[in-house]
């Protein structure tokens, strides 16, 4: 376990590999369920290059909605209790105590390519300063975690391999992050994903 920034925990190997498998299988299936995975669609007209598929809450740039909108109009799947279950774990373990009161109601499932990039952003639509955990499976990356108040340095680069975890709250939940590059080939095709790069992010949008 390492501190990458106050409030921001990299949890090494943290997923089991038959937890990442049963992800991997859960993705699927969300990826082709009634909103199935995009490319989101940029205010300006830009078209992000990772697919996103939301659970519990539609997230579209810069809003959440119950309904995939952008998409085709339907409800989107609830947010199961078995992944808000993944994401108090790793909050416990990232900040030692227990996590009962956490409770996430979005998540946000990325799939990237070999191509596929992440900008650095902010989290910053949700109502709640809750931490973020985010899970990844796949090939691995390269995770920029940067300050609140700028794109710019300084910054850490983190490489998150699959199993890991990484958690953001406290001083640094909203702190720019993103993904430059991915590395691939790099990925154990046991977990059942043989190409490319799975995010799951946890949120808790503050919603009603």
């Amino acid at each position: 376990m390492r501190e990458v920034a106050p409030g921001a925990v990299h949890l090494p190997g943290w997923l089991t590999l038959d937890e990442q498998r049963r992800l991997v299988r859960a993705c699927r299936a969300w990826a082709t369920g009634p909103v199935p995975m995009r490319h989101t669609v940029l205010p300006r007209g830009g078209v992000m290059s990772v697919q996103t598929v939301c659970l519990g809450w539609h997230w579209q740039p810069y809003r959440y909605t119950r309904t995939a909108d952008d998409v085709n109009g339907r409800p989107v799947p609830p947010l199961p209790e078995w992944l808000a279950d993944l994401g108090r774990r790793a909050v416990a373990e990232a900040y030692g105590d227990r996590a009962d009161a956490y409770e996430p109601d979005a998540a946000l499932i990325n799939f990237y390519d070999d191509r596929a990039t992440m900008g650095l952003h902010q989290d910053k639509d949700e109502r709640s300063d809750a931490p973020v955990v985010s899970l990844s499976i796949g090939d691995a990356c390269l995770f920029r975690f940067g300050n609140t108040e700028t794109r710019g340095r300084p910054y850490t680069d983190v490489r998150l391999e699959s199993g890991d975890a990484f958690v953001f709250g406290g001083p640094s939940r909203f702190a720019y992050h993103g993904v430059p590059k991915v590395h691939p080939g790099t990925g154990d095709p046991a977990t059942g994903l043989t190409s490319g790069r799975l995010n799951i992010t946890l949120r808790v949008t503050g919603l009603r």
